[in-house]
């Protein structure tokens, strides 16, 4: 059997691995980064990246590059319920340098990373290469059992760290407890084409039994259909055509191109969790982004959030680790720095889940009517926050650890 040595496993490529990768690295401390697929490329993953985000890569010096990629652009966010059109999120107002949330493919935000990432000597991708479980010594977590296409692989590391989203391998080896604080709803992701006559704005439409969520792609629709949890069978029970016909309800506007949708194959269902670990470490491994708190889609803050935890972890685990002196303590201060931000916007989603989706989805014959505090959110003087709590989160980051 192969075996690595390391100072830093990551086990998952997506945004909060990709980032802890690059900034480790870039402050001189060897990283592997451990990615089962042989790409990033797949479909309907999480494609907004916030301002926050933005700032990030500016801090990284990377901005302007990044920017160049093909993006399109949100810089308000309405919702439709029933008869009430609110405005939820608008960034005009905010002090960054990026008064919008970019909307790109996730799969070009990770290769821009690993391509910047791949600059460091000291950071490794190994993509095809999965890992099944831990090694231990003692109570220990010394490295990840890995398969390859090549056979078995063991990387030894002092500190591993789970990346592995929000169904993680190597938290449930680990034994971490979850707490699964519940959604009513699931959602169905497909496409449609873009006319130029189309509305220009991001809109989610809520009505009796269902919601639409479109995110302007320039040349597509990128769109998520909210269902009843667990009610995706019924859906597909009652055919295409039935399908087609909500869709068309919800948003007028794409009744002269509903044949698009042709197959279910092109139409993919997403599982929402909302969950937690109580505790997101023991020693020699610690989990960030969605394998520490799987979050709901409302808002398309998880990516974000990811990306928060990778910087607060680099900030914190840098110097321990090229000392070799991270400890039990030493992790717990990243839970203890993630965990407040984590709360707040998962009590944000349940509100909103509780007080507006969960009863529309269940409400199969009133129309729905918008929640009072979301019409007092429509003042001018409120209007702001939730476009700043979209922009920036709870306790936004910023990069600390120097360059090598």
């Amino acid at each position: 059997m192969n075996e690595i040595r390391t100072t830093c496993c990551i086990v998952g490529g997506g945004p909060a691995g990709m980032m802890l990768a690059i900034l480790l690295a870039r402050a001189g401390i060897p990283v592997v980064v451990l990615e089962k697929h042989e790409d990033f490329l797949r479909d309907f993953r999480g494609d907004t990246v916030h301002p926050s985000t933005l700032e990030l890569m500016h801090e990284l010096g990377l901005l302007k590059e990044f920017l160049a990629l093909p993006h399109s652009t949100v810089r308000q966010v309405s919702l439709q319920i029933g008869d009430d059109h609110l405005i939820v999120g608008h960034f005009e107002h905010l002090p960054v340098r990026c008064k919008f949330i970019a909307l790109m493919p996730q799969w070009d935000f990770l290769n821009f990373l690993a391509d910047h990432a791949r600059r460091y000597p000291s950071f490794d991708l190994r993509m095809r290469t999965e890992a099944v479980g831990l090694i231990l010594d003692g109570d220990r977590v010394a490295g990840v059992h890995a398969t390859t296409p090549d056979g078995p692989i063991e990387i030894r590391a002092d500190l591993t760290v789970a990346c592995d989203g929000r169904h993680s391998t190597l938290r449930e080896r680990a034994g971490l407890s979850v707490e699964n604080l519940g959604a009513p709803m699931d959602v169905m992701w497909f496409r449609m084409s873009h006319n130029n006559n189309d509305p220009a704005e991001v809109v989610a439409h809520v009505e009796s039994g269902c919601m639409l969520v479109m995110l302007n792609r320039t040349d597509y629709w990128q769109c998520a259909y909210v269902i009843p949890k667990g009610t995706a069978g019924e859906v597909v029970q009652a055919g295409l055509g039935k399908f087609r016909n909500s869709v068309g309800e919800i948003a007028p506007f794409l009744r002269d191109r509903l044949q698009e949708i042709d197959s279910w194959e092109n139409v993919k269902l997403l599982t929402v969790e909302v969950d937690r670990l109580r505790q997101w470490y023991r020693l020699g491994l610690i989990c960030i982004g969605d394998a520490a708190h799987a979050m709901s889609p409302i808002g398309g803050v998880g990516i974000n959030l990811a990306v928060q935890d990778a910087v607060a972890a680099a900030n914190i685990l840098a110097d321990p680790l090229r000392r070799g002196t991270v400890t039990v303590n030493t992790l717990k201060q990243v839970q203890q720095r993630r965990q407040f931000p984590t709360r707040v916007t998962q009590a944000l989603q349940i509100v909103m889940q509780n007080n507006l989706i969960g009863p529309a989805l269940a409400n199969k014959g009133k129309r729905p009517r918008a929640p009072l505090f979301m019409k007092m959110m429509q003042w001018p003087l409120l209007r702001r926050i939730p476009g700043r709590l979209l922009a920036y989160g709870v306790r936004p980051e910023h990069i600390r650890v120097p360059a090598a």
